[in-house]
């Protein structure tokens, strides 16, 4: 998606609590309830769990495309690869590339389908996404079919037992370049924090490409600066306005997942990014675009999409979750665009953030529901969705 870039207006998301919502007479089992970049799911089978999303006929999830994804990610690696120099990128000259792999929660939909993506790409796959279970694979490098193999795979996980964390993916980089050495000639993360973790390792072997995911504007401006080589963007614009765009829509009795997604509003609102509707599992979808260095000012630090117009609805109070404030992805490029776009959905949003380690966290904060018009939650644990609607149920 092309966007252009246009002034940062500032704009005051908290007003006072009476100025507006509190849907008087409306049980909160029958308001808007929206699951946004965490699906409700097993974390060990992956099983979206329907009963979750199944709670009432306003419950939906806004995310990405977590499978198709993992193939755009894949496809990056292998587009990269089929120009490369096999002289230059092979350090060690064993005629192999070698390459290590941070993996951002092994519980993780999202972060299975990255890791999946990857290993199919490069022929590693062996049917499981656990770190250990790999086999050697073979890649294009230029015009040589050449042996790659994963030298090691690792889930980040921090001291506070968060997962997704880039200390924790500058330590084990640290670790990496040491014990492998030249060996490694490429680095693959499941998401642009770890990767830019990676980058922050004192030994982070000079030259050697690297590949992220999610188009965070640092890691963006990294690709231009030529020290990321390429990431994945999962259309944080789209994803963040359908997620209030539902729910504006299940307020104002418009087609939940059409209205100002697929179709324009009576404002001239269109989210410009295309969003696919699975409604087996009651999911809306972004799709997944490459960024490299020949496309990567398309996705830079000031652009938003121009689509989003101005809405005269009337007001409406939601409260939302975020699983886990010190989060690279939610943190620098989510909540900023939640905050950008509420006000053009004439939403006040109070956004609540958890700790990405206990439910409790983020649960204790989803309080004084009565007081709001509509919910977006994003829990810590994919497993956790009753937990949010129990409290909703009266």
């Amino acid at each position: 998606m092309k966007r252009k870039l246009i002034p940062f207006v500032v704009l005051s998301l908290f007003g006072v609590l009476t100025s507006c919502g509190g849907n008087a007479g409306v049980a909160n089992k029958e308001k808007p309830l929206v699951f946004f970049n965490r699906q409700p799911s097993d974390p060990t089978t992956g099983e979206i769990d329907m009963k979750t999303m199944n709670f009432s006929d306003k419950t939906y999830y806004v995310g990405f495309d977590a499978a198709g994804g993992g193939a755009v990610q894949g496809k990056l690696i292998t587009d990269y690869l089929k120009t490369a120099d096999l002289a230059k990128l092979d350090r060690n000259k064993d005629g192999k590339i070698g390459y290590v792999l941070c993996i951002g929660d092994v519980g993780h939909n999202d972060s299975k389908a990255r890791t999946q993506g990857i290993r199919e790409a490069l022929g590693t796959w062996n049917g499981d996404t656990n770190p250990t279970t790999r086999k050697e694979g073979k890649v294009k490098v230029g015009d040589k079919e050449v042996p790659v193999v994963e030298l090691e795979a690792k889930a980040m996980t921090g001291n506070d037992g968060s997962t997704w964390n880039a200390t924790a993916a500058t330590e084990a980089m640290g670790t990496w370049a040491t014990q492998y050495g030249d060996q490694i000639d490429l680095v693959i993360s499941n998401n642009d924090g770890m990767a830019m973790g990676c980058l922050q390792a004192s030994n982070y072997p000079t030259g050697v490409p690297i590949f992220g995911y999610d188009a965070n504007y640092d890691a963006v401006a990294a690709i231009g600066q030529g020290k990321l080589t390429g990431t994945v963007s999962q259309n944080v614009d789209a994803q963040a306005t359908a997620t209030l765009q539902v729910i504006r829509n299940l307020l104002d009795g418009k087609d939940p997942v059409k209205y100002g997604i697929t179709e324009a509003t009576a404002d001239g609102s269109k989210i410009s990014a295309e969003l696919e509707y699975r409604a087996d599992t009651k999911a809306l979808l972004a799709k997944n675009s490459a960024v490299t260095k020949a496309n990567y000012q398309q996705y830079a630090e000031g652009g938003r999409d121009t689509g989003i117009k101005q809405s005269t609805a009337e007001k409406k109070k939601v409260l939302l979750t975020i699983y886990n404030s010190a989060d690279n992805f939610l943190s620098s490029s989510y909540v900023p665009a939640l905050k950008y776009y509420a006000p053009l959905l004439n939403i006040d949003l109070n956004i609540v953030q958890g700790d990405g380690q206990n439910e409790a966290s983020c649960l204790d904060k989803f309080t004084n529901l009565d007081q709001y018009d509509g919910y977006a939650v994003n829990m810590v644990k994919t497993n956790s969705g009753t937990n949010y609607t129990d409290k909703l149920k009266y």
